[in-house]
């Protein structure tokens, strides 16, 4: 049987096919996670707050970087970083100036992954119970519902307020939860205003009942509102934690800024087939459409701005005069290590 001799320009053509074939895994050959069960706590993952969340979770992305991740689903930030203080989680998916609040009372969690650059919370007032609204000055008295006391909902009607001139106590906020809770308070009469997130709020407008006063869904509505980029959804961890699991983290890291990057391009059946039909609230049109609000507060890629800090602290010392703020080291509030990393990785 006769075989031909290979010619040189093949021979290289295939070495080199070869050489590449061997070397594109390696290139981002991560080192082995520390640590490969970790437990994510989370405060309300149904919302669009946790978005790059769920989608890590439902596409394998944690996986694919050597991790076995379990999320639990808390109603409220709070209660999610009670559980990481307490030992039953290892990292918080929350709201960045959490960590600003800990460092204040001595305890040291560091940002490591940014999901959302904007809250994406807006504020509206009940054309109901309010039909002769005019001005902020008009919700003296009136009952406001957010999430929960201290969350991004909280803090976005109180600078809201603040700057009206109204001071908390001339409010009642009232803490409605996360979604089925807000809309059952809102129908029920029980609030005049409310400060909430995605698709509630969608939802609202769509029917019509609603006034939105600010809008942090979009950079331009945030800006109006916190006076500078403000950081959102994040994960963060306890600083021992991340100093002593650094793979680790870089594996969660990459997972998220794998999500992020696939949001950028995913078209509307994309986000029905990935997202759980629990978080649609029965209405795919209704999601899609509140997708398409809060689409620019997503981070495409990960990185915490360095003026985002401290537009955060400005918020919470506005919100409280109390807090001693010239006492917070924001540069131990969060790192970019592990996300220049992934960023250059995902070409996010």
């Amino acid at each position: 049987m006769y075989y031909p001799h290979p010619n040189r320009r093949f021979f290289a053509a295939a070495t080199a096919m070869s050489l590449a074939s061997l070397a594109a895994p390696a290139l981002w050959a991560q080192p082995r996670p520390e640590k490969t069960k970790i437990l994510i706590a989370a405060a309300d993952k149904t919302t669009f707050y946790d978005l790059p969340l769920t989608i890590a979770e439902q596409l394998g992305f944690f996986k694919a970087e050597g991790l076995d991740v379990e999320i639990s689903d808390f109603v409220g930030g709070e209660r999610a970083l009670q559980a990481v203080l307490g030992g039953s989680a290892d990292v918080v998916s929350g709201t960045f100036e959490r960590t600003i609040r800990l460092q204040l009372k001595g305890q040291k969690f560091q940002a490591f992954v940014l999901q959302g650059r904007a809250p994406a919370i807006a504020m509206g007032i009940s054309l109901r119970t309010m039909p002769n609204y005019k001005t902020v000055a008009d919700l003296k008295g009136k009952r406001i519902g957010i999430s929960e006391v201290g969350a991004s909902t909280h803090l976005v009607a109180s600078l809201i307020l603040s700057r009206a001139g109204l001071a908390a106590g001339e409010v009642s906020f009232v803490p409605v939860g996360a979604a089925a809770g807000a809309l059952a308070a809102w129908r029920a009469g029980q609030i005049d205003v409310i400060s909430h997130g995605d698709p509630v709020m969608t939802l609202l407008e769509q029917k019509g009942d609603i006034r939105l006063i600010a809008d942090t869904r979009t950079l331009k509505g945030a800006l109006d509102v916190f006076e500078g980029p403000m950081p959102a959804g994040c994960l963060f961890a306890p600083l021992e934690f991340v100093e002593k699991n650094p793979n680790t983290v870089q594996a969660l890291t990459n997972a998220i800024t794998h999500s992020l990057k696939w949001l950028q391009t995913a078209g509307p059946s994309d986000l029905i087939k990935t997202v759980p039909e629990s978080y649609l609230l029965g209405d795919r049109a209704l999601y899609l459409a509140a997708f398409d609000k809060v689409r620019e507060a997503i981070s495409p890629d990960g990185m915490i701005g360095e003026d985002g800090p401290s537009t955060a602290l400005k918020a919470l010392a506005r919100m409280d005069p109390s807090l001693k703020v010239h006492q917070v080291q924001l540069a131990k509030t969060y790192t970019n290590e592990f996300s220049r990393k992934s960023k250059e990785r995902f070409k996010a």
